[in-house]
This record gives structure tokens, sequence and C-alpha cells, in this order.
């Protein structure tokens, strides 16, 4: 019998050192997976002074993407997410990167914010060794920053991530492949020094035990283990007898661990320098180790959104109560900005998944600059939409919300929608009109109904048809209707009513 492929998913971690893909079969309300896909591509070392890849990386990069997607060819878009780490926040062209990216894996690359990959990275740990007791301290090592993270069950109470990985350290300190004692110094004394800032909380948070996760732990584990340094997990003893044995063998190159990868060796002393580093800050005895990471954090989060456990929408409850908004009246400007959403939806081309879910969230937090102050509000909204640590959201999706919390009111802002890529606009601009909509029909901030409106739309021509005298009946909301004409009128798009 054929594979359900409805119930088949795959995530997708660009990181800075390495690429993962993971497919798995949802069945039975388990995980099971199918197939794992990596790929050191080391994304970082492409990234030149200026912040941008060269294109030898790019390339490199596509060839991986290009494999990758022929794998998931057959599986529903909406049961595939990819996201881009570190590297990918720092390169300025990016987005240029992101373009081809989309085209050779079949699927678009969303970026995600550190404090984003931290709490992923917890999820993946927590759903592959679950532990709702214990207080357990989460490390990961990647190629471009190291997230820690400190949580119960699958609950986080700090999430860090911070700009020091296996890659770029290596090439700030082990750049010409030498492991020297002073080198070696200097490494774990910029770590530590990174680390400083969240010691203090971190410690008077507390945590039970540590765990590491990522393949640069998962190596370091493998060898002193191997070594026969200790038996289990990572001692503080085996990492320093890993350290001493790094700068007796003075050189990358000559590294020769068995089971420890050619592609590993470059950046091997520099993650044993972080993790040294991490050691020493915390006060670390010993780690164990978690197989899982990001990619399957990724995973129960995108099971989570298809099977409507969507930890986004939490987040959105969260930022409206946090900023004291009025939730009846968020509540009453989303349920009409739906109503106008389900009457267009077919003529305007709009996806109910993804664009009813994004109008949802923006008129639930559209007033949420109120908190700031009420001149400018709209403003002060976007700014707060835009750049907060939003759970679950990527960095595309909180620009595209900040969008139409900024756009929700006054003067349509033509010009900023310039900054949001061209396949994207369109809909963008069209979900900022529904909500302006829904927002002038509740100008008043009343518990009365709305009559039913009916709503028809030719491209950028929109008519509004009220029951008769409905609109002589309320001036206010006539006068209201007419002002919001001419705010339109600006971004070509025609209002009409009667």
């Amino acid at each position: 019998m054929a594979p359900n492929m409805d119930e088949s998913y795959a995530a997708v971690d660009l990181g800075s050192n390495s690429f993962h893909m993971i497919v798995a079969n949802w069945a039975d309300g388990r995980l099971q997976i199918i197939d794992r896909m990596k790929e050191m591509v080391r994304l970082a070392s492409g990234l030149n002074d200026k912040q941008e890849l060269s294109s030898e990386s790019m390339q490199q990069a596509l060839e991986c993407l290009q494999r990758f997607g022929q794998r998931i060819r057959e599986i529903p878009h909406v049961n595939v997410r990819a996201v881009g780490t570190n590297t990918l926040r720092q390169a300025r062209n990016g987005g240029e990167f992101l373009l081809h990216a989309h085209r050779a894996l079949g699927h678009p690359i969303e970026i995600i914010a550190g404090r984003e990959e931290a709490r992923l990275i917890y999820s993946g740990v927590a759903h592959t060794l679950y532990d709702e007791v214990n207080k357990r301290l989460v490390i990961d090592i990647g190629g471009g920053s190291t997230e820690l993270i400190i949580g119960r069950g699958y609950d986080t109470y700090q999430t860090e991530s911070l700009y020091m990985g296996c890659v770029n350290m290596e090439q700030r300190f082990f750049d010409d492949g030498k492991i020297k004692a002073k080198k070696m110094r200097k490494a774990i004394l910029f770590a530590m020094q990174e680390l400083e800032s969240l010691e203090t909380a971190y410690k008077k948070t507390g945590w039970d035990y540590a765990l590491g996760s990522s393949g640069t732990i998962i190596a370091i584990r493998d060898v002193v283990q191997a070594q026969g340094w200790c038996d289990s997990g990572i001692t503080a003893t085996a990492l320093t007898q890993l350290m001493d044995e790094l700068i007796a063998i003075g050189d990358s190159a000559l590294i020769n661990f068995p089971g420890l990868s050619e592609r590993r060796k470059p950046v091997f002393a520099s993650g044993v320098s972080i993790l040294y580093g991490v050691f020493e800050a915390l006060n670390l005895k010993k780690i164990d180790v978690s197989e899982g990471a990001l990619r399957e954090g990724l995973l129960y989060d995108l099971i989570g959104r298809v099977h409507d456990e969507d930890v986004r929408d939490k987040t959105i409850m969260a930022v409206a109560q946090r900023y004291n908004a009025d939730l009846e009246q968020a509540g009453r400007v989303r349920d009409t900005a739906g109503n106008f959403f389900h009457q267009v939806k077919a003529a305007w081309e709009l996806d109910e998944k993804t664009d009813l879910k994004l109008l949802s969230w923006g008129a639930y937090i559209h007033e949420i600059g109120l908190s700031v102050a009420h001149n400018q509000y709209h403003r002060h909204g976007a700014y707060l939409t835009g750049n907060s640590d939003l759970a679950g959201f990527s960095r595309q999706e909180q620009m595209k919300l900040a969008m139409l919390v900024r756009s929700h009111r006054r003067k349509f802002p033509v010009e900023e929608f310039e900054s949001i890529a061209v396949s994207m606009r369109t809909s963008i601009i069209r979900l900022c009109i529904l909500l302006r909509l829904a927002v002038v029909m509740h100008r008043s901030r009343s518990n009365i109904s709305l009559p039913e409106i009916l709503v028809y739309v030719n491209k950028n021509r929109v008519n509004l048809d009220f029951p008769p005298g409905w609109l002589d009946q309320h001036p206010l909301t006539l006068v209201d209707l007419i002002t919001e004409q001419g705010f339109l009128q600006i971004a070509d798009i025609k209002l009409s009513f009667h």
C-alpha cells in the first residue's frame, strides 16, 4: 500500500556549519523518523569582511538544497518547513541567496531569530528526552552561534543565543590550523566573555542537570568516550584531557581521532574551546548528550501547526495581554476582518491557512502601540511587532505582521511595502485593506452587531454593499468610509460603498 504523503513531514535546517533534513511520518499521535540527510556545507566560512556570502559558498549550498528538494518533492508544501540560522541572519546578500534557495529546494526558507532557534532546539531535545520533573540546561554549539536554554518539560525559562560558533571561532582563533595553548586560552576566554552577561541569571534560575545537542557536542562525546576518558556524556575532566591532547597534536590537519570526519577536523578545536568556556563559566562537571535538536523541534512545531496546536496563537495572545490591548475590540475587528476575508478570498487568491491566520493575528495586536503613546500608535505597534522575540515566528512572518499593524490606519504607506518580496506584496496589501475596513467599521468600539455587509472585489476595486438606509442612519461611519476612500486612493485602490 502506498504511504499517505499527507502525513509525511520534513524539516530542513540551513545551519552555519551543516545543512540537515529530517523526514518523518506522523501516525497514531507519534512521530516516526524515516530519513535523515546531512551535508557539511560550512556556509559561515563563505562570509567575507563585508558580511556577504561568496558565490562559491552559495553554489555549494544550492547544490545541497537541490538534493534535499529531490527527496521531499512528493510531500505537501504545508508539511515542509525550512529555516536559516545565524549565517543567513548575518548575510547582507541573504535575500539574493534565499530566492535561489527557494527554487533549489522547492520551498521557501524562513530566517529565524536566535531566541527562536533556542526555543526550537529545546523543543527538539524535550521531545527526544522528555522530563517533566527536572530543570535542564541545554547547550547547542552550531557553526555560527551557541544557544543556551533552561527549561522543564516543554516549557522554557531562559533562552539565549550567542554569536559564537565553531566556524566563526575557527576563523577568529585557529585560521591557520595551528592549535597552540595560547590560542586555545584566548578562545576560551572569548567564550567566557560572551557568557558573562547571562551567567548570573542562569545560575539564579538553576538546573538539575545539563544536556548538549548538535554535531559539535556529539563529536566531542564520541571522541572522549572512544579514548576512554569517560563512560557517558562529557565530563569536565575528559574535556580537559581532550583540550590537552589537541594542544599536543598542535595542528587541525593532524587530528586523527577514530570516527571524527575529515570535514569536522578544521572546526573541532574551536568547538572544544566553546564547550570548555561554557563548562568554566557555568561550573559544569558533566553534561549528557541529546540526539534531538533544532530539526526535531521544527518537526514538532510544524505538526502542531497542521493539527491546530500552533504556538504562534499563544504568542499573539501573550503579546496582546502584555501591552494591555482591548481584547473585546480586537475580537470584534478579527471577526469582521474574517468575514470580509471569506467573501473575497477566491477573487483575491488568498490562502485560508496562512493569510487568514496572519489577518487574525494582526487584528488581535493592531492596537498594542497604544501602550507607548496614542499619537502614531500604529507606528509604535509596528515597531514592537517587528522587533520583539515572538515565539514561533520567522523574521519574514514578523515583517508581514508588522506591516499589517503599521498600515491599519491613516495614510497607506505604499513605499514601505517595497521591503516585502514581490511574490508576497499583493497578498499583504490585500490583507491590510481588509484589516483597515474592519477597523473603520468598529471605530465606535460598540458591542452592537453590524448588519450584513457584502464585499465585492475586482483587483484594486473594493465595493461594500450595506442594507438600504443603513449608512444614512450611521453618518459617522459614512464619514469614516469617505476618509478611508481618500487614504486608499493614494495606493491606487478604489473603494466604493452604497
